[in-house]
């Protein structure tokens, strides 16, 4: 009788222990839920804050908009450099749109009244970058500092040169010398075939450059490097794995010509892509409506595709994160015990 009370009132005590360790974990989980909700919600805020900010700045002092896209460019992109590393994501920074920024940020500060340069960067901007936060569903979604910055170093050059094209005066009054005729608008359009050549022809040599250099770096010099390491993430790498999970169109285009041509088929669809937007270039650089048009469509898309993020995207992660940790526990918990526990 005694035996068996003392084994009752074991797997009492095993049982109250079991259900004060669950409460522990819910407690600990719901802090550390508490706490992730609280560094969002301050990230939230100040991204928040700091949109506003630069919307007001636009409307009050249009002609400041390129000082602030310097900054933006200095500060955070050799923080995402740094960043990246760490993920091992730091051939991201080879893309196109950092080397579209590279040039507009040395255009800005060095060629300021270069008309055929800006009208290069132009192209950039309002073509393959600001299309790219359409295509490729750049989501503006305040909480994720890391999504902020993807969508203003896509979405910042556009509005720059918009702003310098349509609304700065001081760029208006250095186009207009003393002793010389006053042009109508600047930069001054000579001709439409002058047009197509510094809209088109010249930006898709330099985007051929870059291309060249990409493929270059990425895929001979690195090639090694990032057979070694399957972790060491490239636009392709990540366009591809996308691609082939959701088997969407761009998947089934890249694989026309077979899957050891799939590389060759993205760089070629990339081409294609950068060809068409930067033909809309021309249109939009001359019709001020246009182009105002242009500029609420790109920041509505990112918004769009923010609220999407946030509605369906998110969730689903965190309950694959969740079913993840719930397959893991059982396995570890199992590790833990002694072999006399498992064997009783």
């Amino acid at each position: 009788m005694s035996s068996n009370e003392d084994t009752l009132d074991d797997a009492n005590g095993d049982s109250f222990e079991n259900v004060k360790q669950r409460v522990r974990d819910r407690s600990k989980k719901v802090a550390q839920t508490k706490e992730i909700l609280s560094k969002q919600a301050v990230t939230h805020l100040l991204n928040v804050l700091g949109f506003g900010g630069f919307c007001f700045l636009l409307g009050a002092r249009p002609q400041d908009i390129p000082y602030v896209y310097c900054l933006f460019y200095v500060i955070f992109v050799p923080l995402r450099w740094i960043y990246y590393r760490f993920k091992k994501w730091h051939y991201y920074l080879l893309d196109f749109c950092y080397y579209a920024n590279t040039i507009f940020l040395i255009m800005l500060l060095f060629y300021p009244r270069n008309e055929k340069l800006f009208m290069v960067c132009f192209s950039f901007a309002e073509g393959p970058l600001a299309w790219a936060l359409i295509v490729w569903r750049c989501s503006l979604v305040f909480s994720s500092l890391d999504k902020i910055v993807s969508v203003l170093i896509h979405l910042l050059p556009g509005i720059v040169f918009f702003t310098i094209r349509w609304w700065d005066p001081a760029f208006f009054e250095a186009m207009h010398p003393e002793g010389t005729a006053r042009r109508a608008s600047w930069p001054y359009v000579e001709s439409k075939s002058y047009l197509w050549t510094w809209l088109f022809l010249v930006p898709l040599v330099a985007y051929s450059l870059w291309q060249a250099l990409y493929f270059l770096i990425v895929n001979v010099l690195r090639r090694q490097r990032l057979l070694r390491d399957p972790e060491v993430m490239t636009s392709y790498r990540e366009l591809s794995k996308k691609a082939q999970k959701a088997n969407n169109i761009w998947w089934r285009l890249s694989g026309l010509l077979g899957d050891q041509n799939r590389l060759f088929m993205f760089i070629l669809l990339q081409a294609v892509f950068t060809v068409a937007t930067m033909a809309l270039t021309v249109p939009i650089f001359l019709s001020y409506e246009f182009h105002v048009i242009f500029q609420i469509l790109k920041v509505s898309a990112s918004i769009w595709n923010g609220g999407s993020f946030l509605l369906e995207v998110m969730p689903k992660q965190v309950i694959l994160k969740e079913k993840k940790k719930s397959e893991v526990q059982p396995v570890q918990t199992q590790q833990d015990q002694s072999p006399v526990e498992l064997e009783n």
